[in-house]
């Protein structure tokens, strides 16, 4: 019987099976074809930036075609049709997904989005979350400078051991003075300016990270961190150099330390939306909150590459306390007129 099929005589049953199932997609095919074809045109079009040549009609059987499409593809699965049409199938419905719920504004169109307002609405959307922020930071300035005024043994428990090079109670006030000024000169406070910047962006990172834990470690971060710029205020404070550590600091701790209280923020709002749902799920409440602290920290991270400019640049060869004075305090009235001044009204669409 095998020869017979070989030579020209009665069909084997995998021949026959292979001609059923040629036809089955075949007719599969011719049923639902004019819809492929329609769908494939419209994507095309869409895809090469014609989408304004589109007509009504084709505008509304878009994702009506789609779902037409997608169904064929999945009964095409399940009754194991030919390769081809498979792999047809697949394609045309992954590029008609894109155009239909794909995303509709294009790199330029967000970032036009995100400066010309969405950026600032988000922040004032945490104004609660940032006046605690603020707080918490003020607050952990101020116990960090009692706690080292009280007892010096403090300044080594708050102030981590990659700060302190000659920078260490008792040091004379020359020898601080020094570390403030003639950078140009001294290889070590690059390296300190460096670390200084990875650690408050490390900071920055995580009061947000960790904000999903209902709050608390920002919170905390919040203060120790300030806590240590306590510290070392009194340090320069009691060699009568407060004004010039403060100068040295602004020129980028003003964007920096900003940063850092939008992180704690962002990180707080998620906590707190966690903790307090209301009438929505908590998946819900977390989600929507997430969104909004989102955006806040993509402002974050340019904050911190502008400090990081101001930083490694800016400090090192500027040396002029004045200067810096302007330079820093310039830096945040920018910065606090743009996040909480500027009211532009959002857009109802964005180039797409």
């Amino acid at each position: 019987m095998a020869l017979l099929g070989i030579f020209g005589g009665k069909p084997s049953a995998s021949d026959a099976a292979v001609e059923a199932a040629a036809l089955r997609s075949d007719r599969f095919r011719q049923e639902r074809e004019g819809d492929w074809i329609r769908l494939e045109d419209i994507v095309q079009r869409m895809e090469t930036g014609r989408t304004r040549r589109l007509s009504d009609g084709d505008v509304l059987a878009l994702p009506v075609l789609y779902r037409t499409v997608a169904s064929s593809l999945s009964v095409a699965r399940e009754t194991s049709l030919d390769a081809a049409t498979l792999g047809y199938l697949e394609t045309l419905v992954q590029r008609a997904w894109f155009q239909v719920y794909g995303p509709r504004v294009t790199l330029w169109g967000w970032l036009r989005r995100f400066f010309g307002g969405e950026w600032s609405r988000s922040v004032r959307a945490l104004w609660p979350e940032v006046l605690a922020s603020l707080a918490l930071m003020v607050a952990g300035a101020v116990v960090g400078w009692l706690l080292v005024a009280g007892d010096q043994d403090w300044y080594f428990s708050l102030v981590p051991s990659d700060f302190m090079d000659v920078r260490v109670p008792g040091a004379s006030r020359e020898v601080l003075r020094s570390t403030l000024f003639d950078g140009s000169k001294q290889d070590g406070l690059t390296v300190f300016a460096t670390f200084l910047f990875s650690h408050n962006a490390g900071i920055a990172i995580m009061c947000f990270a960790l904000g999903f834990a209902f709050g608390v470690p920002p919170l905390l971060l919040l203060i120790q961190n300030t806590a240590t710029l306590g510290a070392m205020l009194w340090l320069f404070h009691s060699q009568g150099l407060t004004y010039e550590f403060v100068g040295w600091l602004s020129i980028h701790g003003t964007t920096e330390l900003l940063a850092i209280l939008l992180s704690g923020a962002a990180g707080l709002h998620v906590g707190r939306s966690m903790a307090f749902p209301g009438q929505r799920s908590l998946l819900e409440a977390a989600a929507e909150a997430g969104q909004r602290a989102a955006v806040v920290m993509a402002g974050v991270v340019l904050m911190l590459i502008c400090a990081g400019l101001l930083e490694g640049l800016g400090r090192q060869l500027i040396e002029v306390t004045p200067v810096r004075y302007a330079i820093g305090y310039g830096m945040l009235a920018f910065w606090l007129v743009y996040l909480f001044a500027f009211r532009r009204a959002p857009q109802g669409s964005d180039g797409a």
